[in-house]
C-alpha cells in the first residue's frame, strides 16, 4: 500500500511533468528560432524538474504588455508634430532599396534639417553630454542601461542636479539589471533634489514578473526636444578608458540636433510611460538645427516588436550593399538569416568587414564566435579584431551613402531580447566621416586567418560550439 510521502512524491512528480508539457507547448507556439524552440521542448519534456523553473525566466522573447508605437500618439499635443515634421520629410526616390526597409520597419520618415556630430570615445562623448545638459532650459531626459557610482556617474548626478535646481524638469530612466549595483543612495539623492529618477521595470505586467531575459540597452539623451545623443555608451569610468582590466575603450556616439531628435524623444517617452504610466509634457514641435541638413531616421528596436526589428534592419542593409559593408560589434553572434546575408554579399563581391574585440568582457560571447568564423572567412568576408583595448562600438557602414550608429550588436540578445535603438544617416557627408574613423579603427585591427583557427586547440573548438548553443539568452 502505497505510503503518504509515496503518494505525494508521485503528485509533484506527476505535476512537474505537466508543466513541463504546457511549457513545451508554449515553447513550440512562441520561441521565435527553431534552435531555441527544439532546445526547449526537449528539455521540458526530458527534464522538467529543472528546466521549467529555468523556461518561467530565461525562456520568453516576446514583451507583453508594451507596445511600441512608432507613429507619433494621436494626443493633442503630440499631433502638433505630424504638421511640424511635414516640411522635413525627405522622399525616397524609387529603388533607393539601401534605406527603404529602414524606414518601413521604423513607421517613420527620414528628417532633414539635422546637424550631426561624430563623437569619437568616453570623453568627447560626455563632454558634449553634459555640455547639453548645461544648456537646456525646459526639460532633460536622460536613459542609461549602466551607470556606476564612480566619478563619471557622480558628474552625470551632480549636473543632473544642478539642471533640476535651477527649474529644469529632469527625467532619468535606467535598467534595473544593468543598475543593480547601482546604490539606493545615489537614486535617493536624485529624487531629494527634484530628478524624476525611475527603474524601466522590465518584471512589471503579469507575464513578465518572473523574466530575467529582457534589458532595456538603449542610451538616450534629448535637451528640449532640440538635441539628443544616441550611441554604445554607458556611464561609468571604463567607458572613459579607466578600466585596469579592460583598457583603453573605444566606443562612438553621434549627437543630432534637428528635427530627426523627435524620434529619440518618441522613444524615451514610450519607456517612461511603460515604467511609470506617465505621459510626460513634451515638445513636439520640429525646428530645424540651422547647422546642418543631414536626412536622419531613428530606429527602435524591442522585444515588443511584431517583427525582429534590430535583425530585419542589419539583413536590409547588407542586402543592399553594392560595394561594401563594414561592420563594427563588440558581441558578434548573428543569427542564421544574417550570416546568410553576410554569406551572399561577399559571394556576389561586396567587401565585407566585421570589426570585433580582440580581448573579451563576455567569456561566452567570446568563443561563440569561433564556432562561424571559419565558415565566414572561407564566404570571403573579412574579420579583424581589434588591438588597441576593448572594441564596443556598435557601427556600420554601406557603400558611400548610409551609416548607423546606435546601441544594438549582432546577437540575439539584441536582435530579441534588448529594447535598443539606432540612428541611421542617409548621407555621403556622414558616411565619409564613418568611413574615416572604422579606417582607423580596422588599422589597429588584426585580421583573422583560416590557419589560426585550424591551430586552435580541440576543447577551444568544443567549447565554441557549446557556448554557441547557449547565445539565445547570452
Amino acid at each position: 500500500m502505497p505510503t503518504l510521502q509515496g503518494s505525494l512524491l508521485g503528485v509533484v512528480l506527476l505535476t512537474c511533468h505537466l508543466l513541463g508539457f504546457l511549457c513545451a507547448i508554449h515553447a513550440l507556439m512562441w520561441v521565435r528560432t527553431p534552435q531555441g524552440t527544439i532546445a526547449w521542448v526537449v528539455s521540458l519534456i526530458a527534464f522538467p524538474y529543472f528546466t521549467v523553473p529555468a523556461y518561467f525566466v530565461l525562456g520568453r522573447s516576446k514583451f507583453h504588455g508594451y507596445r511600441i508605437a512608432r507613429r507619433v500618439l494621436e494626443e493633442s499635443s503630440e499631433r502638433d508634430a505630424v504638421e511640424a515634421v511635414q516640411p522635413f520629410i525627405v522622399r525616397l526616390p524609387e529603388g533607393h532599396v539601401t534605406l527603404q526597409a529602414a524606414v518601413a520597419l521604423a513607421d517613420l520618415p527620414f528628417l532633414r534639417g539635422n546637424a550631426v556630430e561624430l563623437l569619437v570615445d568616453g570623453r568627447a562623448t560626455f563632454d558634449s553630454i553634459f555640455a547639453g545638459i548645461e544648456e537646456a532650459r525646459r526639460y532633460v531626459l536622460v536613459q542609461f542601461f549602466i551607470v556606476h557610482d564612480d566619478e563619471l556617474g557622480r558628474e552625470l548626478r551632480s549636473r543632473l542636479l544642478r539642471r533640476a535646481a535651477a527649474g529644469v524638469r529632469v527625467y532619468f530612466l535606467f535598467d534595473e539589471f544593468g543598475c543593480h549595483d547601482l546604490p539606493r543612495a545615489f537614486l535617493r539623492e536624485l529624487r531629494d533634489g527634484g530628478v524624476a529618477a525611475r527603474p524601466f521595470q522590465t518584471t512589471r505586467g503579469p507575464g513578465n514578473r518572473f523574466q530575467l531575459n529582457f534589458r532595456n540597452h538603449r542610451k538616450v539623451v534629448v535637451t528640449d526636444g532640440h538635441s539628443g545623443w544616441i550611441g554604445g555608451h554607458n556611464v561609468g569610468n571604463e567607458y572613459l578608458g579607466l578600466s585596469p582590466r579592460l583598457g583603453p575603450w573605444r566606443d562612438t556616439h553621434v549627437r543630432i540636433t534637428g528635427p530627426a531628435v523627435l524620434g529619440m524623444q518618441k522613444s524615451f517617452f514610450d519607456d517612461w510611460r511603460w515604467a511609470t504610466g506617465e505621459r510626460l509634457n513634451l515638445d513636439w514641435i520640429a525646428h530645424s538645427s540651422g547647422q546642418g541638413d543631414v536626412p536622419a531616421l531613428i530606429l527602435a528596436s524591442g522585444p515588443a516588436d511584431k517583427l525582429e526589428t534590430a535583425s530585419l534592419m542589419f539583413q536590409g542593409a547588407i542586402h543592399a550593399a553594392r560595394r561594401r559593408v563594414w561592420i563594427t560589434s563588440p558581441y558578434f553572434v548573428p543569427d542564421p538569416a544574417v550570416v546568410g546575408a553576410l554569406h551572399l554579399a561577399a559571394l556576389r563581391g561586396v567587401e565585407v568587414r566585421i570589426l570585433i574585440p580582440n580581448d573579451p568582457d563576455h567569456i561566452l560571447v567570446y568563443l561563440s564566435a569561433f564556432a562561424f568564423v571559419g565558415e565566414m572567412i572561407d564566404a570571403g568576408i573579412e574579420i579583424y579584431r581589434y588591438q588597441q583595448g576593448f572594441l564596443h562600438q556598435k557601427v556600420f557602414l554601406v557603400d558611400d551613402l548610409a551609416a548607423g550608429v546606435g546601441t544594438a550588436n549582432l546577437d540575439n540578445r539584441s536582435f530579441r531580447l534588448n529594447f535598443e535603438i539606432t540612428a541611421i544617416f542617409d548621407s555621403p557627408e556622414i558616411a565619409g566621416q564613418v568611413e574615416r574613423m572604422l579606417a582607423a579603427d580596422f588599422a589597429q585591427a588584426r585580421r583573422m586567418t583560416r590557419e589560426e583557427l585550424r591551430a586552435k586547440p580541440r576543447w577551444l573548438k568544443l567549447a565554441a560550439r557549446a557556448a554557441y548553443l547557449l547565445s539565445p539568452i547570452q
